[in-house]
């Protein structure tokens, strides 16, 4: 529990609240306090985020919103199954001098029945926040998640009693949810595939005509948000997957959830003038999966093309996603905008050390095979597993450390560990027992030998090009 009263809103990493299945994001407003005068010592809620979904009404401290760690530890949600009353604001003179209010009746206690009061303090549309959440609580979503369960549950009751299946209980073959439990390896199979038959159907009786997509568009969400939830999980895991099979099932579940999208992703009709903070954040959540795969760093285009495929028909700008990248700096989320020297913008993790990728580089470059010969920004994509042109921005910068040297011919780009550090400037031709200058000089010489030999084998004359 938050407070007494309350209970604790759970937050992701950049600060944006952790949805329940099947909720969707309806509208946000700023600079709000929440109040009650029917409980005693009630909790200072001031000035903060009031989030109204499709099952809770959620408030967000936004004093410091650097700090997330504080922002989770205040952050508290009111299910709207527990509002019983919604009251109608009333025009008069007193209210053109305050600020808009909206009250509405909670039962906090199964005996007790209170007054809470959102005061509105920012710039936001009271009114349209005001029908939003008449329509969310009429509606009464929730209602259909716990009917959807019962259905479930009462389906493993009924196979029970007439005999198909075994009774319920956690080593039966039927999870508590009515779900037939999988076993082995087959049982992971078969379940994959009963997925992919559910949602080839989901999908062709959708796109049958304009109203079927409408009307599957639930059930849509759903399927993403248990694709999200079970992605989420095989990743925090700490338990490495050893198989093969397993492997291709996690990164066959990152392709399904960059295809489905986003579950409830941030619009300008739902955030207001909080747009761009909360895209922000949301897009923060979002890349950590493509970071991951992508070593750590990933191109801005193709951060701006994954993001507006995952929201669907939700699109943002370049600009729009520009500046949420930039707000990154205000908060505390573990993503960064970084600009190089080319000119070249790249999302990275906070994590992601240069020097490491500096290390690989170097003992690619110092490898005898290549001492003679160089790299190219191709060698060193496969080497550190990213894209070509993200692997010489990576070898530019190293060059710009003093690290590698460059060699620019008809046929491209070449790099070459820099070798002038270990030369001596008293004596050019001191060649050290010791360093990558002295094993280049093996490794050329050794080069020289073998040419010579081979042009002795073809022609017993001397070749002039290795005397």
């Amino acid at each position: 529990m938050a407070t007494s009263s309350l209970p604790k809103a759970d937050l992701t990493s950049s600060g944006r609240p952790v949805f329940l299945p099947n909720e969707i994001e309806c509208s946000i407003l700023s600079s709000v306090d929440l109040e009650c005068d029917d409980i005693p010592n009630f909790p200072l809620l001031k000035s903060g985020l009031l989030i109204l979904t499709t099952h809770r009404l959620l408030w967000l401290p936004d004093n410091n919103p650097s700090s997330s760690a504080a922002a989770a530890a205040a952050a508290v949600a009111l299910p709207l199954s527990f509002v019983t009353h919604i009251f109608s604001t009333k025009k008069s003179v007193k209210t053109l001098f305050h600020s808009p209010r909206v009250r509405f009746q909670a039962s906090l206690d199964p005996s007790k029945s209170v007054v809470m009061t959102a005061v509105m303090r920012g710039k936001g549309d009271t009114d349209a926040f005001l029908a939003k959440f008449w329509e969310n609580w009429r509606a009464r979503a929730w209602e259909n998640d716990v009917q959807t369960q019962t259905q479930a549950q009462t389906a493993v009751g009924s196979s029970s009693v007439s005999g198909s299946g075994p009774a319920s209980g956690s080593g039966g073959f039927y999870t508590r949810e009515g779900a037939v439990r999988m076993v082995g390896v087959s049982g992971i199979l078969r379940k994959e595939q009963e997925m992919w038959e559910s949602t080839d159907k989901s999908l062709q009786e959708a796109f049958q005509d304009l109203n079927a997509l409408m009307s599957k568009a639930k059930e849509m969400v759903i399927l993403a948000e248990k694709m999200r939830q079970k992605l989420l999980s095989g990743s925090s895991s700490k338990s490495s997957a050893t198989n093969d099979d397993e492997v291709g099932s996690k990164e066959e579940m990152q392709d399904w959830m960059l295809s489905v999208g986003i579950v409830s992703p941030v619009t300008k009709e739902s955030a207001g003038a909080l747009y761009h903070q909360q895209l922000s954040r949301q897009l923060a959540d979002y890349v950590r999966i493509p970071l991951e795969r992508a070593g750590g760093m990933i191109n801005l285009i193709d951060v701006y093309c994954l993001f507006n495929r995952a929201r669907g028909t939700e699109l943002i700008s370049p600009d729009d996603l520009l500046r949420a990248c930039s707000l990154w700096e205000k908060f505390d989320v573990p993503v960064m905008l970084r600009k190089f020297d080319s000119g070249v913008m790249v999302i990275q993790n906070k994590s992601h050390s240069d020097e490491e990728v500096f290390a690989r580089i170097k003992a690619l470059v110092t490898n005898p095979d290549t001492l003679r010969t160089g790299i190219s920004a191709s060698d060193a994509a496969m080497t550190l597993g990213i894209a070509p042109g993200m692997a010489k921005e990576h070898l530019l910068t190293a060059e710009s450390k003093g690290l590698l040297c460059r060699d620019i011919s008809p046929d491209g780009f070449r790099f070459y560990v820099n070798l002038f550090p270990e030369i001596s400037t008293d004596d050019v031709y001191l060649v050290k027992d010791y360093g990558i200058y002295n094993t280049w000089v093996r490794v050329a010489s050794a080069s020289r030998i073998l040419g010579w030999s081979e042009c002795r084998i073809k022609d017993p004359k001397p070749c002039l090009g290795h005397i």
